[in-house]
């Protein structure tokens, strides 16, 4: 049985090692230290005496700092050992690791600590199968330290390992030889430097008292003044207030500085997705806008800063088109993947605009909105002159990239996640169904948007026009009669594709759907076939594809469900999207810690447990931003004009709900809500109050 990892991480870096703390290639896991896409240190093991070490206790101090209690030898004699073994780590822009050797005996004692170090240079993107690489190492006893450098024409990468104490330092490692007194102990510091050349680049040594005086007191107060930012949840049940904590310390952890940039933005999270992914970062800002709003105007801003202006075929870049993925790895620098700068996705230019209009309504920054006016007519324009590939007002996808380009362009981006009952899989171009409902919704924002901030009113109506003749469309050619549910896509020649999936929720949050069809939309997300008692499946039971471990067709989604739960309450399903939240909330109860960015989808009642797939990323930046998402589609949140309405449906057994401090443009503002008794209407609608000394304001939906 595989034994549980342990990460640090800060922003995009993050090194992943067994219980122990020790690295060793793993084809299954990218275990090493990684940096912009990049493994630095791929061996990483210690040793006393000849002898592995064995864990005895691990506390995890921080998402940046971890601290490993060990002994040499196995479980079978480590009781009695006369020494241990303390391994401290932290990551900030370098990688720290304190080795301190005790001696328990009375007697003076020898030792020789080694430990074994090497790198691969891999790329993140290839750690199944790490091309081979033949890096320099120089091994400096005299400066106790130990270079490795890979360098392919210009693109160098470098690891520079240094220890504040005399070493033998040779190219596979260092040895220690050390005599401790009786009851002495003796330490050293390891710093890793992972040194990246190039233009653009950055070296990012560290000297050791800059590193801890960053860790110890400006990363702390960092997460201290994050959390304490943030609005202060008091729950009746404990375990809330623990995912609440859970899911803003994993949003810290998960900001990272891209390169030739100033502001932290969102990467997608750990292990596999820690880059900029464009739909992951505007789903968390979007998340995230009642709690930490300050997410979103970077992001918005880096976005548009790399938004498409040319024909790519290889990259599926489009004038207008935003960004898909970002990443600085050797394979992205030599176009062995077209992911250096990938637009790859037909859903992130939409929520570009939904984005930025919801942060307006939530924060009052209209200068933002004026700033980024020329961005969000060139996303609007490209739904229309580039999105619409047959002519039939539908937004489609279908790659540019004949060669090793992404099949499918939405957040169900697996290659098999788009097919029908029958497991047939449409041709191309395909309109999925909730890329017509973001594309609606952008044009109605774009809309409100040019009336309001950009003094364009014809280009207003004409938005609303389009998005009017839209929704009439979509609303005749997507709604299966018989079966009561849109289809999860149209071909190119109008047919539909019956499967029943998770996308009714995203109509729902984006508005597209006739009101009185909601009743039957909700009906089928509350159903057997697609809630689980956890939440929501992606993909619905009874049909031939059904997979309850296949990402997208069956497992569960955090990400998907805060999304149906809100369009639940959008049209009044209060009941439904209460039932959702409680069961994802369940998840994180039951497994602890950070949320899973997927599960599988069986029944509850059949395995009792939520059951994590092996490939699923903890913590994730848009699993975390869902639980706030959930947390405030609980209560009802909602902002208009300068009050924020608060409307709560809380779950039974979730007794009261305190959130205050809500950030926003009305200052900060208090919302409460209490789980109603079965059969019982009561007061539900509570307000908060605009700012210090500011009257107690009552407010509803």
């Amino acid at each position: 049985m595989r034994q549980r990892l342990v990460h640090v991480l800060s922003g995009n870096s993050f090194a992943l090692s067994d219980s122990q703390g020790d690295m060793e290639v793993d084809p299954y896991a990218p275990i090493g230290l990684f940096s912009f896409d990049t493994r630095f240190l791929s061996h990483w093991v210690l040793s006393v005496d000849g002898e592995r070490l064995h864990a005895l206790s691990r506390d995890e101090l921080a998402y940046f700092e971890t601290r490993f209690v060990l002994v040499p030898g196995t479980a079978s004699h480590y009781v009695d050992s006369d020494v241990s073994v303390i391994r401290h780590r932290s990551l900030d822009e370098s990688f720290h690791e304190r080795i301190t050797v005790l001696n328990h005996s009375v007697q003076p004692a020898e030792y020789t600590v080694r430990l074994e170090i090497g790198s691969d240079f891999a790329d993140t993107s290839e750690i199944l199968r790490p091309a081979p690489r033949r890096p320099v190492v120089v091994a400096d006893s005299n400066r106790r330290q130990l270079r490795l450098r890979h360098q392919r024409d210009e693109f160098i990468r470098e690891t520079l390992v240094t220890s504040t104490e005399p070493v033998a330092v040779d190219e596979q490692g260092m040895t220690f030889r050390i005599r401790l007194a009786p009851n002495g102990e003796w330490h050293t510091d390891l710093v890793v430097a992972t040194i990246i050349h190039g233009a653009g680049g950055r070296d990012l040594r560290a000297s050791l008292q800059s590193h801890r005086e960053h860790v110890h007191h400006t990363m702390n107060s960092e997460l201290k003044r994050w959390l304490d930012a943030a609005p202060r949840l008091v729950a009746d049940r404990q375990s809330l207030e623990l995912a609440y904590r859970q899911a803003l310390t994993d949003l810290a952890a998960l900001r990272y500085v891209p390169l030739t940039y100033r502001e932290p933005v969102p990467v997608g999270g750990m292990p596999w997705a820690m880059a900029l992914y464009g739909r992951d970062a505007m789903l968390t800002c979007l998340q995230t806008l009642p709690f930490t709003p300050e997410l979103t105007p970077a992001t918005l801003h880096l976005l548009a800063s790399v938004q498409g202006g040319q024909l790519d075929d290889y990259h599926d870049e489009e004038p207008g088109k935003i960004l898909a993925e970002l990443r600085y790895g050797e394979a992205a620098a030599f176009g062995e993947q077209p992911t250096a700068i990938s637009y790859a996705a037909a859903d992130t230019t939409p929520l570009f605009v939904v984005l930025l209009d919801e942060y307006e309504r939530w924060t009052g920054d209209g200068d933002l909105v004026r700033q980024l006016r020329h961005p969000a007519r060139m996303a609007l324009d490209w739904l229309d002159e580039y999105g619409d590939l047959c002519g039939d007002g539908y937004l489609r996808y279908q790659t540019r990239n004949d060669r090793n380009g992404v099949v499918n362009q939405t957040w169900r981006n697996s290659p098999d996640a788009v097919s029908d009952r029958h497991g047939r899989q449409p041709p191309f171009p395909r309109a999925t169904c909730e890329l017509q409902g973001y594309a609606y919704d952008a044009k109605m924002r774009g809309a409100r948007m040019a009336r309001e901030f950009w003094d364009d009113p014809a280009y207003a109506d004409r938005l609303e026009a389009d998005a009017a003749r839209l929704r009439d469309r979509f609303n005749r050619d997507f709604w299966l009669p018989g079966r009561e549910y849109y289809a999860l896509a149209l071909t190119p020649d109008g047919e539909p594709v019956d499967a029943l999936t998770s996308n009714l929720g995203h109509l729902l949050y984006s508005g597209i759907v006739d009101p009185e069809r909601s009743v039957a939309l909700a009906t089928h997300l509350s159903g057997p076939e697609l809630f689980t008692g956890w939440g929501v499946r992606t993909y619905a039971t009874g049909q031939r594809p059904y997979n309850p471990v296949g990402p997208h067709l069956g497992a569960v989604w955090p990400s998907d469900n805060a999304l149906i739960a809100a369009g639940l309450r959008r049209y009044g399903h209060d009941a439904e999207a209460a039932r959702i939240a409680a069961g994802m909330f369940a998840v994180v109860e039951t497994l602890g810690g950070s949320v899973p960015e997927v599960i599988a989808g069986y029944p509850r009642e059949v395995t009792k447990y939520p059951v994590q797939l092996p490939a699923a990323g903890r913590p994730q930046s848009w699993a975390s931003g869902a639980l706030l998402m959930l947390l405030a589609t609980m209560l009802g949140l909602r902002p208009c004009g300068d009050n924020l309405l608060v409307k709560p449906e809380i779950p039974v057994g979730y007794g009261r709900i305190e959130l205050t401090d809500v950030p926003g443009r009305w200052g900060r503002a208090d919302s409460f809500g209490r789980e109603r008794p079965p059969g019982r209407a009561g007061p539900r609608l509570r307000g908060g109050r605009s700012g210090p000394g500011q009257p107690h304001r009552v407010t509803a939906w």
